[in-house]
């Protein structure tokens, strides 16, 4: 490297270290401002790294203290609204369908890719399989839930404080309180880790 070069890599360095800095910090402020735009009463407290993608009716409540990555995909279609308590993580790629609700309770985190949906394609009896509609039931996801990376949650089932789902497993049924599920279908593994 020459001389001149270096000097002005030197010289430079500080403040290509605060131009990143600051552009994650506008990126957050600007992802955080549309969002507050599509969805008012958004608490200040909340961090947003990317705009999530909004579809339906935007019947969607947030808590305060949340955590949002980017490529959220949030939906509401019918009835549907979702529900997200405070301090609640939601990682990179979620994608949460509400038809009927879907309530994902406080401190709870949910990893990258995961999904939550409530409905299901209602086929059979000859109808065609885009205009048949849907059959929908809620999801209800406890406190201090932590879903794991790609794993389904499937309409009807409710999650018990302090469970886990481990990564891409596909959660057919309830869970209750503090249990450990993983597989597919999603079993209980707490008594073959102790």
């Amino acid at each position: 490297m020459s001389a001149s070069k270096q000097l002005l890599a030197t010289l430079l360095a500080p403040f290509a270290h605060w131009v990143n800095r600051t552009s994650g910090a506008a990126q957050r402020l600007w992802a955080y401002s549309r969002l507050k735009a599509s969805l008012p009463g958004v608490d200040a407290s909340v961090v947003v790294l990317g705009m999530p993608e909004l579809h339906g009716s935007r019947a969607i409540e947030l808590g305060r203290e949340l955590f949002l990555y980017r490529d959220l995909y949030l939906e509401t279609q019918a009835q549907g609204k979702i529900c997200i308590g405070d301090s609640v993580v939601m990682s990179r790629g979620v994608h949460v369908v509400a038809f009927a609700g879907i309530e994902i309770g406080a401190g709870s985190m949910i990893g990258e890719y995961a999904s939550l949906r409530d409905a299901n394609h209602r086929f059979g009896d000859g109808l065609d399989l885009r205009s048949a509609g849907h059959t929908a039931t809620p999801i209800k996801l406890g406190r201090n839930v932590w879903i794991g990376r790609g794993a389904t949650i499937l309409p009807g089932v409710e999650i018990g404080d302090w469970a886990v789902v481990g990564a891409n497993a596909v959660v057919t049924r309830n869970v209750g309180a503090g249990d450990v599920v993983a597989g597919v279908p999603a079993k209980s593994i707490r008594r073959e880790m102790a």
